[in-house]
């Protein structure tokens, strides 16, 4: 079942069930479920999503939509090094400090960080952004978590964490600015709900890049090559910190570009995530 924020006729958010290339409108006009937040907050969302069907409002093709962020005012944290690939990666760019990514690698505790508030993330067909003090950008293909107040797993979407690789190459302590700008997060198209997800080790995600309309990059990987348990990474976040409307929690890239590879402006990216859909987004540099 995929779980759809959309921009409706009246000019307002809706919520819908995407099926066949159309969207089943949920009725959030009365009832216990009136946001994208409580729904994800039932018992079992899934049964909750069934029982607000609008089965009398008209269908609406998805082509005809706006797709918005599958998000309302939750935090989108990111995990990184959980990819041999991406340690590898980050080694290469940061030789004076390279064996702070081996030594976080191996560790007991991952490296999280904070990514974006919900303000800052962009959906579907809407433009992600490249710093303009930046030289070296790049996408980075993630599956997402879809995490309730209580840490429980409760949906799955797409996250394209883009970073700039020089910023955080010169310093590890600069990620903060490589990682979280406006426009440098975006979630979608949906969130699909684990009962749809295959199982982990059936899970492709792969990355195209166009440019001019022709593959400037592309790459592909499985969720199976993520080191770490996704419950062990949703743990350690929720460790200490409250997350009274739930959190998203981006869990690592393992599609590295090489290092001669930059996004340019006009680009667009694609990511598809088995089970989920493909996430699309051209490339700008300034607002």
């Amino acid at each position: 079942m995929h779980l759809a924020k959309y921009l409706a006729r009246t000019g307002k958010a809706a919520l819908g069930v995407v099926e066949d290339e159309i969207i089943r409108p949920l009725s959030l006009a009365s009832g216990q479920y009136t946001t994208l937040t409580e729904i994800l907050e039932a018992d079992d969302p899934a049964d909750a999503v069934r029982f607000m069907i609008d089965d009398t409002a008209e269908r609406v093709p998805l082509s005809a939509v706006t797709l918005l962020p599958p998000i309302d005012d939750q935090e989108v944290w990111a995990a990184g090094v959980t990819y041999k690939r991406s340690k590898a990666a980050r080694m290469e760019e940061s030789v004076s400090s390279a064996t702070v990514y081996d030594l976080v690698y191996k560790a007991d505790r991952p490296e999280l960080f904070f990514k974006s508030t919900a303000e800052r993330v962009v959906g579907h067909d809407k433009p992600v952004r490249i710093r303009k003090d930046s030289k070296w950008n790049v996408p980075e293909p993630e599956l997402a978590l879809v995490i309730d107040r209580r840490g429980n797993i409760v949906g799955y979407t797409i996250g394209n964490d883009m970073s700039s690789r020089d910023i955080e190459g010169e310093n590890p302590l600069y990620l903060p600015q490589a990682k979280v700008y406006d426009g440098s997060c975006a979630l979608g198209p949906w969130i699909t709900l684990p009962g749809a997800m295959p199982k982990l080790e059936r899970i492709e995600i792969r990355l195209d890049v166009l440019r001019a309309g022709s593959i400037a990059y592309e790459g592909k990987t499985t969720a199976a090559e993520i080191a770490r348990p996704l419950p062990s990474l949703v743990e350690w976040l929720y460790r200490e910190n409250t997350f009274q409307s739930g959190a998203v929690l981006l869990t690592g890239t393992g599609i590295v570009p090489d290092a001669d590879f930059t996004l340019l402006p006009g680009d667009v990216v694609n990511i598809s995530i088995s089970g989920i859909g493909t996430l699309a987004n051209s490339v700008v540099q300034r607002k």
